[in-house]
């Protein structure tokens, strides 16, 4: 098992979370963790190993997509300027996804960050049905394409894991 349940940071124990929000904002943490924990104990080099070629994929690769991804969220709530990739053109966050550990913390780091921007973003919007942005979003659309994202990439993350090491589990 990866982890014993007893120690399992995504508690599942006791009544779920009341309402629609909190119900969303509860998987897109759990994915999140999910997503953590699939990275943790490998090295830069372990973190960078592509799938399959011609893939690009790797846990580190996900990481800076996930960072470029929260950004582009942001567009989708803003009726401003768009915010500028972090990383550069297209499929840089997985080209530039490097095995060297300075790569590496300043993923972890951006994720923070660019998660902590968009989930503020979105706190001014607490009503689900509200429209945002240019293209007149739901905030409800966009929790769950939040989810969906984070989940799709964790089932990546499962199979990169035992690529790696041969870890599976939760």
């Amino acid at each position: 098992m990866w982890t014993d349940p007893g120690d399992d940071p995504r508690d599942s124990e006791g009544p779920g979370p009341e309402g629609e929000l909190a119900t969303l904002h509860d998987y897109l943490t759990n994915y999140r963790i999910t997503l953590r924990m699939k990275c943790e104990g490998l090295d830069a080099e372990q973190l960078a190993r592509r799938s399959v070629p011609p893939s690009t994929m790797s846990l580190l690769g996900l990481v800076r997509h996930l960072v470029e991804v929260e950004r582009d969220w942001r567009n989708w709530i803003s009726d401003g300027d768009p915010v500028p990739k972090l990383y550069g053109a297209r499929d840089a966050d997985f080209d530039g996804a490097v095995a060297e550990q300075a790569v590496v913390d300043a993923a972890f780091v951006d994720l923070a960050r660019e998660q902590a921007a968009t989930d503020a973003a979105l706190a001014a919007h607490p009503d689900l049905g509200e429209r945002v942005g240019k293209d007149r979003i739901a905030v409800r659309e966009l929790l769950v394409h939040r989810v969906e994202e984070y989940a799709r990439h964790c089932g990546h993350a499962d199979l990169l894991r035992e690529c790696v090491d041969g870890r599976v589990g939760q």
